[in-house]
């Protein structure tokens, strides 16, 4: 077996410290004693006076000591700074705290200075969430991977409805509850859209006269022109074409001219891919793009489409594709800046034909996509 160190007192070495400050050498102590000259020379070390103000004197040890005590209530210190938000919270806040700070200090002297017992800590540890808390951390979950995946882009009403979707049945202000716990909102940022042209507008006939239902598809189309700007190219021009029934973009052009080419390949996109065979009636607003003699000999010729147009200064009268344009805008647009106009036509294709058209659902057709609607309504017809 190996030796056992052998102990000594304070009172001990402080007495040999003395013997040795009255004139005994080390060699002499050390024989008399049996104590390793090594030894006693840190006994001396840790015991020489330091000379502090007012004539005062400590010794090493103190100093060292009081270094430890200044060390400790520092971390004290950074410990109430760092807890005191969780001190008026819940019990289980402060528990919290206490883990996620482990890794910077010890347990004894975080729950010393928070005024919690190690007991209660480490049984809070061992305690097993109850059903609640498991059924919130799984809602918790779903929620971010729904807000994830529309990129940021849902509230709490279309969260709710994807998670009734999925069969999870929670009422939305406990959805919107969970999402301020996340922290998670809508990103949607509003801007400025640049005015129309003050040119004479003539009157012409509104067939659709703010009439939106529909029984199925290719009954309605509503048509719009809207802005989007980019850095090197300026700004460049989006034509859309909606079907009321769906809501679905069922044709789209973009040009870095807003001109009547642009506005007649959107609607012509929108047949080559719909293929209506019955009479239908497209909407626009009086701009000159869908006045034009070129616009109008398309549609004579097309002998099953009908042209209806808004009333001067009436933007309800085509409210469809202006909210479309809107959440275009707040959904994709005003989130990123495009370089140029290739740039810009990629990312908007993406969001009509891979996001708004297949994977966003709207309350307007009970909270489903543009795509699925059209195809239900193919079933049916």
């Amino acid at each position: 077996m190996g030796r056992t160190q052998k102990q000594y007192t304070d009172e001990f070495k402080n007495t040999l410290v003395e013997l040795y400050n009255s004139g005994k050498s080390l060699a002499d102590l050390s024989r008399e004693y049996g104590i390793a000259k090594s030894t006693i020379t840190v006994w001396i070390n840790k015991l020489k006076p330091i000379a502090v103000d007012n004539d005062k004197i400590i010794t090493t040890e103190d100093y060292r000591k009081m270094l430890k005590k200044i060390a400790i209530l520092e971390e004290e210190n950074e410990i109430f700074k760092k807890g005191h938000c969780h001190i008026r919270k819940k019990i289980s806040s402060i528990f919290d705290f206490i883990t996620d700070n482990t890794n910077y200090h010890g347990i004894r002297i975080m729950c010393k200075v928070l005024k919690v017992s190690r007991s209660s800590y480490y049984n809070h540890l061992s305690k097993k969430p109850c059903k609640r808390e498991l059924e919130n951390q799984m809602l918790e979950s779903e929620i971010l991977q729904i807000y994830t995946a529309s990129k940021k882009r849902y509230g709490s009403p279309k969260i709710n409805k994807s998670l009734q979707q999925l069969g999870i049945n929670i009422s939305l202000k406990r959805t919107q509850r969970i999402m301020r716990k996340l922290g998670i909102k809508s990103i949607i940022i509003k801007k400025y859209r640049p005015t129309s042209s003050k040119n004479k507008v003539v009157e012409k006939q509104n067939v659709l006269k703010r009439d939106f239902s529909t029984n199925t598809i290719n009954e309605k189309w509503v048509t719009d022109i809207t802005y989007i700007y980019t850095i090197k190219d300026g700004w460049c021009y989006l034509a859309s074409v909606m079907d009321l029934h769906t809501r679905k973009i069922v044709g789209h052009s973009m040009s870095k001219n807003i001109d009547t080419k642009l506005a007649l390949q959107a609607v012509k996109n929108a047949v080559k891919l719909q293929r209506p065979t019955k009479q239908l009636i497209l909407h626009s607003d009086l701009g000159s793009q869908y006045t034009s003699l070129d616009f109008k000999e398309y549609i004579l010729n097309s002998k099953i489409i009908t042209h209806s147009f808004s009333g001067k200064g009436c933007p309800y009268d085509n409210a469809s594709i202006e909210s479309y344009h809107a959440s275009l805008k707040k959904e994709e647009v005003h989130l990123v800046s495009y370089y140029d106009f290739n740039a810009a036509k990629l990312a908007v294709f993406e969001y009509i034909e891979s996001w708004y058209n297949r994977i966003r659902i709207h309350s307007s057709i009970g909270y489903i996509s543009p795509q699925k609607c059209e195809d239900l309504a193919r079933k049916i017809s």
